[in-house]
């Protein structure tokens, strides 16, 4: 009982990377600014992990010239949920060390993609009992694709039962995460899973949701509307 105790007290953060251009999206506003009913798309991101737990300390990293524009639209849309900004680096992997920077003790961070907006208690829930076992806890769905590797001019069809798709957010110990990217960038970094287990830890996963879709294309967002109006 007594160590039970102790798990659900650990402190939860969360680390919003929020570092798009919006290329994909033929627009000049970055993706994460652009509105999703009436609100930015990073906003909805927020108010969920504040939605699951409003004792979260939420960490928005930003691009250093975005600074200035989200907090004139947190002023506009009269956002005032906590939450701490941190400029970016040059990688994502630059940008989450960045966000690790401003946690100071111990205790259990979620990564997540700022263009995620569509995440439930439910899965925030999951992931975080999951990592307070077994100090990581990253989300995945199944692909429904028939799935084919090209090499060269030859190709292999990939057994899809054996390929997961991986969400975020993806959840770690704060401590073994500060440990894990105190390491140089590789390319291969792609996600903090892959610096996780390049540091020689195991992945744990959990399961993640199709509706928790990252918004990068006009046809996204239309999909993000429709979800939002099921949910």
């Amino acid at each position: 009982m007594i160590l039970s105790f102790y798990i659900e007290m650990k402190p939860k953060y969360a680390i919003i990377v929020a570092g798009g251009k919006g290329l994909r999206m033929g627009n000049e506003i970055p993706k994460q600014f652009l509105l999703l009913n009436n609100k930015p798309i990073l906003m909805h991101a927020i108010a969920q992990f504040h939605a699951f737990d409003p004792a979260i300390s939420c960490i928005v990293v930003l691009p250093e010239s975005q600074i200035a524009y989200w907090k004139t639209l947190c002023k506009t849309y009269q956002f005032a949920l906590p939450h701490t900004v941190v400029s970016g680096g040059v990688e994502r992997f630059n940008s989450v060390a960045n966000g690790l920077n401003a946690i100071n003790g111990s205790g259990l961070v979620a990564v997540h993609d700022g263009v995620r907006p569509i995440i439930t208690t439910e899965m925030l829930e999951q992931g975080f009992k999951t990592a307070e076992i077994f100090d990581s806890a990253v989300p995945y769905v199944d692909s429904i694709d028939s799935l084919r590797e090209i090499i060269g001019d030859d190709s292999k069809t990939l057994d899809r039962t054996k390929i997961k798709r991986i969400q975020t957010p993806q959840i770690f110990d704060v401590v073994k995460l500060k440990k894990a990217m105190d390491t140089p960038y590789k390319p291969e970094f792609t996600d903090e899973a892959t610096v996780w287990e390049c540091a020689g830890h195991k992945v744990h996963f959990y399961s993640g949701d199709t509706n928790n879709i990252k918004i990068t294309t006009p046809l996204d967002l239309k999909i993000a509307v429709v979800i939002m109006k099921k949910c």
